[in-house]
């Protein structure tokens, strides 16, 4: 696709721009968490994570090379897998209390899984051989 590598790195600006939004509500603490909040930092802080992979990826799509757009989709793969676990324990139920999700999760999972379909979209100019003979 032509405009691959551009949407890819939208998308991880959005993943970006997403770790510092609301992502769960929990109704007993009265809070709400985010990618770099939690209780105690009891789920880590998985918007440092997702921030870092996101500045490899963005090198990654704008490096016009082979080993390049390989070395992303396996970043973005990364990424992809690391936001679904995010997603699942912020989440999750506990001792019957189930958090809100927020829209800043939502973005988070949906963010990553254009980065992964862009990612296997590289948009790289195919060279000619000519024919011996």
């Amino acid at each position: 696709m032509k405009y691959s590598q551009w949407i890819g790195v939208a998308a991880v600006l959005l993943i970006v721009g997403a770790c510092f939004m609301p992502w769960a509500w929990f109704p007993d603490l009265q809070k709400d968490f985010t990618g770099f909040f939690s209780e105690q930092n009891r789920y880590g802080r998985p918007g440092k994570v997702l921030i870092f992979l996101g500045g490899v990826q963005i090198l990654l799509f704008l490096i016009p090379r082979i080993w390049a757009k390989r070395a992303n989709i396996f970043m973005s793969a990364v990424t992809f897998a690391w936001s679904v676990k995010s997603f699942i324990l912020y989440s999750s139920c506990y001792k019957g209390i189930c958090p809100e999700r927020r829209l800043g999760l939502f973005l988070v999972l949906g963010g990553a899984a254009v980065v992964l379909v862009a990612s296997m979209l590289p948009d790289l100019p195919v060279k000619e051989e000519k024919a011996a003979g």
